[in-house]
């Protein structure tokens, strides 16, 4: 069966602005323009990119489905884990913390994904009208428990949850009936406020982007709920604003959006490299033009066929793709002793 082009456009668009803000973190607070972008990018990015993951949960209940689960979200975790803290501390990176529960840069996305997966079996028999409520519900209330934060990312897991539970309760259907021409004007204009919004307006507080603090320690212990809450909305907003824009034709570059695990766990050794290094030392608001080219480009590149063949062992835990370049490669190797073997015609007669 052919994939389906929308929702690798829309995964190749989101891994986009996840390596985009990473790229212009240490940036925002001297480049105005990248201030507003980091946290117009940070309400919805991650919401969204977690919604599609949901949405292509649905085979939770296969047999084998929990042990297929940990060979595929847990050991490269504990891998990337332990790469990460060896070539963060050996490029200079002396922050960097070595345990392996407390998940670092973005790898908390996978304890968060296979904590959202056994979440699953339980939310998947309540009826959505039911259970979407009740984990807005429970991501409101967990950041009055100051004993839950970064560690074993969960917060965040909490938090972030209702995204996934609505990406698996999401049908195509459902979605494509929504993308009409009134409903993406509207989009645009949401989406289009929000950043005027961000712009005029005092800054939030990236804690509370991120999902991953107490509101004891985003210091506001009473209203953080509210606060919360609001935020929620303003994702379901956004998330929905983007999904309806994302275009539903197959582009050359569509098929990069089948590796955007790849580009998620890799990215970080680019671009922390280039930090450590002060590569990234710009300062006009149209450099931030040159560092959205720049992540494109490391988008494509760790998206592309051959890291993904060199590097399925460790994101994977798989060799199919290995397997079948040594398999080219001793085929093109019998070729050409074949053509050495039994000259042509031509190389005869001269």
């Amino acid at each position: 069966m052919q994939r389906e082009a929308y929702f690798d456009n829309a995964k190749l668009l989101f891994i986009f602005l996840v390596v985009f803000g990473h790229l212009i973190q240490p940036l925002k607070e001297s480049i105005e323009l990248v201030n507003v972008l980091y946290q117009w990018i940070y309400l919805f990015h991650m919401p969204v990119f977690i919604l599609i993951s949901g949405f292509f949960a649905k085979g939770a209940s296969n047999k084998g489905y929990l042990i297929k689960l940990f060979k595929r979200i847990l050991v490269p975790y504990f891998i990337f884990q332990i790469l990460y803290t060896i070539y963060f501390l050996g490029i200079g990176k002396n922050d960097w913390d070595t345990s392996l529960y407390d998940p670092q840069w973005g790898l908390w996305f996978l304890l968060s994904l296979f904590s959202w997966h056994l979440l699953l079996i339980v939310f998947k028999k309540i009826p959505p009208m039911i259970g979407i409520p009740l984990a807005f519900l429970i991501g409101i209330m967990i950041g009055y428990l100051p004993v839950i934060g970064e560690a074993f990312s969960l917060s965040r897991t909490f938090v972030f949850f209702p995204f996934f539970l609505i990406g698996y309760w999401l049908t195509k259907e459902r979605l494509f009936a929504w993308k009409n021409r009134k409903n993406q004007i509207v989009s645009v204009a949401i989406l289009f406020v929000v950043f005027l919004v961000s712009y005029l307006q005092p800054k939030i507080p990236t804690g509370w982007l991120f999902g991953s603090h107490s509101y004891l320690d985003l210091e506001l212990p009473f209203y953080g709920g509210a606060a919360r809450f609001g935020l929620y909305l303003l994702a379901i907003f956004m998330v929905f604003s983007v999904l309806l824009l994302v275009p539903k034709q197959r582009y050359s570059f569509t098929n990069l959006g089948q590796n955007t695990m790849y580009v998620y766990l890799l990215h970080g050794i680019i671009i922390q490299y280039g930090r450590e290094a002060g590569l990234l030392q710009l300062d006009h608001n149209l450099d931030t033009i040159g560092l959205a080219v720049i992540a494109a480009a490391i988008v494509w590149f760790l998206s592309s066929k051959s890291v993904a063949t060199f590097t399925q062992p460790i994101v994977e835990g798989k060799t199919t793709l290995l397997a079948k370049w040594f398999e080219n490669r001793e085929n093109k190797w019998k070729k050409r002793e074949q053509r050495d073997a039994y000259p042509t015609y031509k190389e005869k007669s001269s």
